[in-house]
């Protein structure tokens, strides 16, 4: 049996992965690092697998041993505005994945799956799309980490705790945009964040 560590875990997709982690008997332990405890009530841990551990994301090199684990899932991200600044964002959506990918690598985990974002691109005038691709450029290019895979997906559909304009007007237009967006405008689809865990599952090496 394998075993998993999730960052990100109180997140729409991040909690979507946890619970169909937590019922996979591939399975037998799911640790999650988290800033603080786990709502019991968000996930469903019928065979006590889960293992929630609060740490302090800015001292995240402190935790390496919790990375001794079969595969690492990093769905840490925040936005702009929860952020308050490019630096902060940029704290979370590249430095922590950054140093988290490196704790991967140190302890020799056999593969680490982020999430990263349809349309990433390092040369891009969008600070968000520019940060996402100059991450997938920082951990592609890390050297003994060969396993490493980002999932890009658009728009999120799911039920969050918190609300995004974008998001909810995605949720509610989801069958128009379907229809409208064909061919090359496919990877722009709205996603659900069950596809993408899904997605992320695919992506390790088993």
């Amino acid at each position: 049996m394998k075993t998993a560590m999730v960052l990100g875990a109180t997140g729409l997709v991040g909690r979507t992965l946890v619970n169909i982690l937590l019922q996979d008997r591939r399975y037998s332990e799911v640790t999650c690092l988290v800033r603080k405890p786990l709502q019991s009530s968000q996930f469903s841990d019928p065979y006590n697998r889960l293992k929630p551990v609060v740490i302090d994301f800015n001292n995240l090199q402190d935790y390496q041993g919790y990375f001794s684990v079969d595969h690492v899932y990093c769905c840490l991200g925040t936005t702009l505005k929860q952020a308050g600044s490019k630096s902060a964002f940029r704290r979370v959506d590249f430095e922590y994945v950054h140093i988290a990918a490196q704790l991967t690598r140190a302890q020799r985990t056999g593969s680490f799956v982020w999430i990263s974002s349809v349309g990433a691109d390092a040369k891009s005038s969008n600070f968000y799309l520019r940060v996402k691709g100059e991450l997938e450029n920082a951990i592609m290019r890390m050297p003994q980490l060969p396993h490493a895979a980002a999932v890009r997906p658009s728009l999120l559909l799911g039920a969050r705790s918190e609300s995004r304009t974008l998001e909810d007007v995605a949720q509610k237009t989801a069958p128009a945009w379907k229809m409208l967006m064909q061919g090359p405008l496919k990877k722009y689809r709205p996603v659900h964040a069950s596809d993408v865990a899904r997605n992320m599952m695919t992506r390790q090496k088993w």
